[in-house]
């Protein structure tokens, strides 16, 4: 993989997707051993900027860096020169010339990533969510998920996501994910946070549903979205949108028999999903969690080594 940043899933070919996704599988096992490291990124150096609370992906890229060999650091906004006055684009600079190898960025304005891509000279840049926009490594690791359960054969899926879509990094990568699998993808939740108008004209055949019973009917894969603050802003109250689209057992039971739940997190019980599918057999969110591990390891060599490496055994 020649590619120096991973910023967004629409700038992945099928082939670099896969790339992705089977080298994290093949690193899945490594979390598995009783002495989890390998010595692939040994002398190698991982900062990670996190201006955006996070604990699934932060921990997971500096666990990720670890067991690699790599040296990992982590930054937060209360930590940082930014609180005074320090410029984005200083601090990152001053953080280049430190050479360390990947700066993986997280931050609530869209299009931070892309900025930053284009002024490190020698440092590969991962995009861990920068505001609205994507969201890519949580949309690699669910698609990893997903194959752990489905098996090699990931197309030919249905694909219902639920929720806060217009305000939601993940729905954005999660639909160019799968619309590079083949998979049929539904959006489905109000008017006012699902429409057309979201989509792209690549996306004309994404399905949008206002009615969670037909939204999720037959679905082979239920996606569960946040709540956003954004939302909550615009007036959406907790209990009244979980009358609506909550899902429960009950309507999976009824509508999609099948189905697996998957959720980001952090899950909102009794909002989004209800803690008997949380907690259920057919929830894959520990799952998600696991996976999100390999897949940091994943992208981390590739950004630094451009190719494929073969896991020491």
């Amino acid at each position: 993989m020649s590619r120096r940043h991973l910023l967004s899933i629409g700038d992945l070919s099928r082939q670099e997707f896969d790339l992705l996704l089977n080298n994290a599988e093949a690193l899945l096992e490594i979390s598995s051993r009783q002495l989890k490291k390998v010595p692939a990124l040994r002398g190698k150096t991982v900062i990670n900027l996190f201006l955006q609370p996070s604990t699934r992906t932060r921990t997971s890229f500096e666990i990720a860096a670890k067991r690699l060999s790599a040296d990992a650091i982590t930054i937060m906004e209360g930590t940082s020169s930014l609180t005074e006055g320090e410029t984005l684009l200083d601090t990152a600079m001053t953080l280049e010339a430190m050479a360390p190898d990947v700066l993986v960025v997280r931050h609530s304005h869209s299009g931070v990533p892309h900025l930053l891509a284009k002024h490190l000279a020698d440092t590969s840049v991962v995009n861990a969510g920068d505001g609205d926009h994507e969201h890519p490594v949580q949309a690699i690791l669910d698609c990893l998920t997903l194959k752990r359960r489905f098996g090699a054969q990931l197309s030919g899926l249905s694909i219902a996501i639920v929720g806060d879509v217009l305000h939601s990094r993940i729905a954005r990568s999660t639909l160019k994910a799968h619309a590079l699998l083949g998979n049929n993808i539904r959006l489905v939740g109000p008017p006012t946070l699902v429409s057309r108008s979201f989509l792209g004209s690549e996306m004309k055949d994404v399905q949008i549903y206002h009615d969670l019973c037909e939204g999720i009917e037959g679905a082979d894969v239920v996606m569960c979205l946040r709540l956003s603050q954004q939302a909550k802003e615009q007036g959406f109250l907790e209990r009244e949108y979980a009358e609506e689209y909550r899902i429960d057992e009950e309507a999976l039971a009824r509508l999609a028999p099948r189905s697996v739940v998957l959720h980001a997190g952090p899950v909102t019980r009794g909002v989004e999903v209800t803690s008997e599918v949380v907690d259920g057999p057919r929830s894959l969110i520990r799952d998600q969690v696991r996976s999100g591990v390999a897949v940091g390891m994943s992208v981390l060599l590739s950004m630094i080594t451009s190719s494929q490496v073969e896991v020491e055994q």
